[in-house]
């Protein structure tokens, strides 16, 4: 009996130690970076689920129950956390709080322009899509990494490789994109919401946006957009679940072009990107 005591406390600080973190972030891309680097070693949750839309989301009584246990929140900067994250750290004044933007230049949220809305990019809000360029996900994965093994240090040599594996896998996939982008004449595409910003600056390419501040354009500013593609010979057009297609459905339309079902917010991050950078050549060599 003596040595079945001293085996049962002798486990309960190990199995107590062998706990993974409980990590949440905003969205989906970020918990596909927090899995890779963390491993076995964290449980990543996304606020946002798959279709939800992040300027208006409302995390649900469940996810806030969850926050008031969670080791470190990661933000990013996605419109809902300038009304919820004060109300998280209320409901868990111990929780941690990490800016995955430390470090990174932002660039600001473009918008359509025409004569009824005057676009000053120095006053426009930043884009928080930072992780539609591979290069900057680096960034962000070290920071991530440095965050864990300060939660956790007795781990910090699992979270340093896994961070070595997934950069060697940023820098595959940036390679591929540059590749299929190689020799592109047409480097202009048209998004309904402005999440490619941070993809087009990396790569060379440049978005036209149909929306502004997540709005239908009025019927003029469609007739202008329709005009502009058809100059510029604009060809595909890119929406995303969250919002509504019907605008770049009628510009496709007008322009004999397609429309392209692309979610930025998808947790399969790697698959994502290769499928623009592929639209984009396969349509310009379709042209």
């Amino acid at each position: 009996m003596k040595r079945l005591l001293y085996l049962f406390f002798f486990f309960i600080p190990l199995a107590q130690g062998a706990e993974p973190l409980h990590i949440f972030v905003s969205v989906l891309p970020q918990q596909t970076f927090v899995e890779r680097i963390g491993g076995s070693h964290v449980i990543a949750e996304a606020l946002v689920k798959p279709g939800a839309n992040p300027h208006t989301y409302e995390p649900t009584p469940s996810q806030i129950t969850r926050l008031a246990s969670a080791d470190l929140y990661i933000r990013i900067g996605v419109p809902f956390e300038t009304a919820w994250l004060a109300r998280i750290q209320a409901a868990n004044p111990q929780l941690k709080m990490l800016d995955a933007r430390d470090g990174i230049a932002l660039q600001p949220l473009a918008a359509h322009d025409d004569a009824e809305v005057h676009h000053d990019a120095a006053h426009s809000e930043p884009d928080p899509h930072i992780w539609t360029n591979p290069l900057l996900v680096k960034q962000m994965a070290v920071t991530i990494e440095t965050a864990l093994a300060d939660l956790d240090p007795a781990h910090a040599a699992d979270y340093r490789a896994n961070l070595a594996a997934l950069t060697a896998e940023l820098d595959a996939l940036d390679r591929d994109i540059r590749a299929e982008l190689a020799g592109l004449q047409q480097r202009r595409f048209m998004v309904f919401h402005p999440a490619w910003g941070y993809f087009a600056a990396a790569y060379g390419l440049e978005q036209i946006t149909i929306e502004h501040a997540g709005k239908e354009p009025n019927s003029r500013y469609l007739v202008t957009l329709i005009e502009q593609a058809r100059r510029e010979a604009v060809q595909v057009i890119f929406v995303q679940p969250q919002f509504s297609r019907k605008a770049a459905a009628q510009v496709a339309q007008a322009i004999d072009g397609t429309v392209e079902s692309i979610d930025p917010l998808a947790a399969d991050y790697f698959a994502t990107l290769r499928r623009v950078a592929h639209v984009l050549a396969a349509t310009a060599a379709n042209q």
